[in-house]
Order: structure tokens, then C-alpha cells, then sequence
């Protein structure tokens, strides 16, 4: 029987996370047939994973994990790879902000067996100009170094197969600052059927961005440098041998 784990990565998120938590809850519950949603406290300094713990009690599908900082990327990494050891079929990722809707799924769970991954795009975007632009000069960047076009390679909105995942997760380097950009540059370049659906993204429903525009600009350059990095090591074949380096 198939199954769906939702990934969502939460860092000092006590504001959103309730809500987050029960709206995503009510999906993972209609897809049923050992489905969970794992939201992943990363280290935060509130209460966020205590609270998470306490809506346990009344939301059986939920799967409360708190860990070490390590930045929303490796966090993700993370999630992914728990879905892919406890036998997930289908892997969703979105974030615990409340910028995402939960009613926008459905149309990418109907399309689940048609396509390797759906992924979201964020074509009106209500989260703010510097966003718009960070967007904007990601997608010319990978441009440039890896001469593709993609439609929007960082969105939090995105549902995969089980199958498809093990065969790129081993592309993203441990603790990468973009694992879900990686993901999408791999499945691109290696020809997947993916298929991109514009998706409403709201301004944060709460709480304050960890992420500023100057850590923003900080992970861009190192980003670069990563990407220059990566693109020689892409020149192999998918496998977790040519990537131990990386991976280290």
C-alpha cells in the first residue's frame, strides 16, 4: 500500500507552527495507509518542538523529531533521507511558515504516477521584492554554470517518488545550504519527467525570517562556489561512490 510522509522542516516557528502542523495533519490523514507528518525541529530556541510534542497527543499522524541546528537545507536533506528509511512511497516537502496552502496538493497527488516529481511554481509571489529577485538570480545562475532552465528550483512545494529520490539524494552534499535547488538541478539534468504547477505563495503567516537579505547573499556566493563544485562531479553517473566525497 502506498504512503506519503510530508517533510517539514521548523526552526523558532511557535507562532506557526500549530496551525501549520493541523493543516498539513488533515492531509496526511486522507492519504492514510501509514502516512506522517514529520516535522523536523531544527534546534530552535522557543517552543517549538515542545509544542509539537503536545499536538501529538491529538494528531495521530504526526511525527515530532527535534535535532541540532544544521540551517533549513540540511534539515530537509534530512527529512528526506528518514522518509526514504522508513519506506515512504511518495515524499512531500513544504515549510512550516503558513506560505504554502494544503488544498493546492491535491492536484500534485492526482499526478503522482504520471510524473517522477512534481514540483511548485511560484509565479505570483506575495512574500516581498528581494524574494522575487533572490529567485530571479538563482535561476540565472543555474543558468549559467549548469546551462539549464529551470522554471523555479527552490520551492517548497514539491512531491517525489520514493524510487526517483534514491536516485539523486546521493547528489546533494551533507549539510548543503539549497539540498531542494541540487535536487532540482539533478532531476533536471538527468532528464526526469518532472512536471512544474503554479502554486499560491502567501507573505509568512507569522513569526520572524531567519533568513535575512544578508545571509541570503552569503549563502548565494558559497552557493556558487558549491555549484562549480558539483558541476564537475555531475559529469559522472549517479552513484553514492563518485559522490563519498562530497557526502564526507
Amino acid at each position: 500500500m502506498e504512503n506519503l510522509y510530508i517533510i517539514i522542516p521548523a526552526y523558532n516557528e511557535e507562532e506557526n507552527i500549530e496551525a501549520v502542523a493541523r493543516e498539513w495533519h488533515e492531509v496526511a490523514a486522507s492519504v492514510g495507509g501509514g502516512s506522517k507528518l514529520v516535522i523536523i525541529d531544527d534546534g530552535s530556541r522557543d517552543n517549538t518542538y515542545r509544542k509539537l510534542c503536545e499536538l501529538k497527543e491529538t494528531l495521530p499522524y504526526l511525527e515530532p523529531i527535534t535535532k541540532k541546528n544544521s540551517g533549513h537545507g540540511a534539515t530537509v536533506l534530512f527529512g528526506y533521507k528518514y522518509a526514504l528509511e522508513n519506506k515512504a512511497s511518495y515524499i512531500f516537502q513544504t515549510d512550516s511558515d503558513g506560505q504554502t496552502l494544503p488544498s493546492e496538493f491535491w492536484p500534485f497527488w492526482e499526478q503522482r504516477t504520471s510524473y517522477c516529481a512534481v514540483i511548485g511554481h511560484r509565479n505570483q509571489r506575495q512574500d516581498g521584492f528581494s524574494r522575487v529577485f533572490v529567485t530571479k538570480t538563482l535561476k540565472l545562475v543555474l543558468k549559467l554554470i549548469f546551462g539549464l532552465s529551470i522554471t523555479d528550483a527552490n520551492t517548497p512545494f514539491r512531491l517525489i517518488s520514493a524510487d526517483t529520490l534514491e536516485r539523486h539524494i546521493n547528489r546533494i552534499p551533507k549539510d548543503f545550504n539549497l539540498s531542494n535547488v541540487m535536487l532540482t538541478v539533478s532531476l533536471i539534468e538527468a532528464n526526469e519527467n518532472v512536471k512544474f504547477i503554479p502554486i499560491t505563495f502567501k507573505p509568512r503567516q507569522g513569526g520572524v525570517n531567519s533568513i535575512n537579505l544578508k545571509k541570503i547573499m552569503k549563502i548565494g556566493r558559497q552557493a556558487v562556489k558549491d555549484f562549480r563544485q558539483i558541476k564537475k562531479q555531475m559529469k559522472r553517473p549517479i552513484s553514492q561512490e563518485n559522490y563519498k566525497d562530497m557526502q564526507s
